[in-house]
């Protein structure tokens, strides 16, 4: 991948994870990004995942051929961009790492080597000229984690994001959708940070930046305000569209009946977008994307032994870690004998900032009778005001 003429890719794609993160389908694959400048101090901006060294090390070589790296900029220390820290470290003795104090302080945690000689620690705004190129660095805690910091690359206009602007996917896969893995990645990995997120995006705003490269997905070199207008909406939990998520958790397919009635009725009643998930089978990171994309959302769930149907649990557990809010909510229940689905979802739902319960609630015993689909469609109705 062409940067510019001083600033090299030596990521890799890896293809042939299952789960990133253990927890999170990646069909298209994933990259570790890192980059070279090369200057009068070469400077190699972070490292890949363990699962990718070899691969990167020849990538490395090849860029430097018989010259060595005078820094290494470390922006996260979460292994799948730090694990080869000590890699490169013993290949290149008289290589310094460069980096804030936090990140410092939490690097013994991941590696049984003395760094304390070739640490230059760095602060908010400070500059470090190697050459040509003037890098200046601005801290981004919890986003996603406390070290983590980013890199303006002055006399190119590059901003080194981090997991800032990054994307599930690896770089041979078709990005003319971007936002659509890069909204999946973003809700699940660093959607509870939305403050911390809008404080880097203030400063990101005080930069002029014509290039971002992040640590996962494509380098943006065009339409840059798309991006971070995405971001912003992202981060400040504003819907991104007009639409409804209709989601559900059915043991024995009745509750999914409902649901999919409902999402006919609105459909028929002209949503705007429309999107339905069987919790138990569909993608949950898929799930949550949809979640904070739309304005609304309908949530059917079995009753399960006197509580919500687990999948349900689950999914409205990772709302409100994800710090889910400002969105309208209705919600259909079904029971054979005590159903309660519905005030168990409202609890949780509750517990969340500026959640809208619509007043008009379904609740189903065993089987949608057509009393069931007439309070489906006030339902329907009141969703749709």
């Amino acid at each position: 991948m062409f940067i510019t003429d001083s600033v090299k890719y030596i990521g890799v794609d890896d293809k042939d994870i299952d789960l990133f993160e253990s927890q999170y389908v990646v069909p298209e694959g994933v990259s570790y990004n890192s980059y070279v400048i090369m200057d009068e101090k070469i400077t190699v901006m972070d490292t890949v995942d363990a699962r990718a060294t070899d691969q990167w090390i020849e990538n490395l070589k090849e860029v430097l051929g018989d010259k060595s790296p005078d820094y290494l900029v470390i922006s996260h220390l979460e292994p799948d961009h730090a694990a080869n820290i000590q890699t490169i470290a013993e290949m290149y003795p008289n290589m310094k790492l460069v980096s804030n104090a936090k990140t410092f302080q939490m690097l013994p945690q991941f590696f049984d080597f003395d760094f304390s000689e070739r640490m230059v620690t760095v602060k908010e705004g400070e500059e470090l000229s190697i050459g040509v190129h003037t890098l200046q660095f601005f801290m981004a805690p919890m986003v996603h984690w406390p070290e983590v910091m980013v890199t303006y690359e002055q006399s190119e206009k590059i901003l080194f994001s981090a997991d800032g602007f990054g994307k599930f996917g690896a770089l041979d896969t078709d990005d003319d959708d971007w936002a659509c893995e890069a909204r999946r990645y973003y809700f699940n990995i660093v959607g509870k940070y939305g403050a911390q997120v809008q404080a880097l995006l203030k400063k990101a705003s005080g930069l002029d930046i014509a290039v971002i490269c992040p640590l996962h997905g494509p380098v943006l070199k065009e339409n840059l305000g798309y991006y971070i207008g995405k971001y912003d909406v992202w981060s400040s939990y504003q819907p991104e569209d007009k639409g409804i998520l209709v989601a559900y958790a059915s043991i024995h397919g009745n509750t999914a009946k409902a649901a999919k009635e409902c999402a006919e009725m609105l459909k028929n009643k002209g949503v705007e977008k429309l999107e339905v998930f069987d919790l138990s089978r569909d993608d949950m990171a898929e799930a949550i994307e949809a979640a904070f994309r739309y304005d609304r959302m309908v949530l059917a769930s079995a009753t399960y032994d006197g509580g919500l149907f687990p999948v349900m649990e689950d999914f409205l557990a990772h709302l409100k870690s994800k710090n889910f809010q400002k969105r309208k909510v209705a919600l259909i229940e079904n029971g054979s004998w005590a159903p309660i689905a519905a005030k168990k979802m409202e609890e949780v739902l509750s517990s969340m900032k500026n959640i809208e319960i619509c007043e008009k609630k379904v609740s189903i015993k065993s089987v949608m009778k057509d009393a069931d689909k007439a309070a489906i469609e006030e339902l329907a109705d009141a969703m749709m005001q």
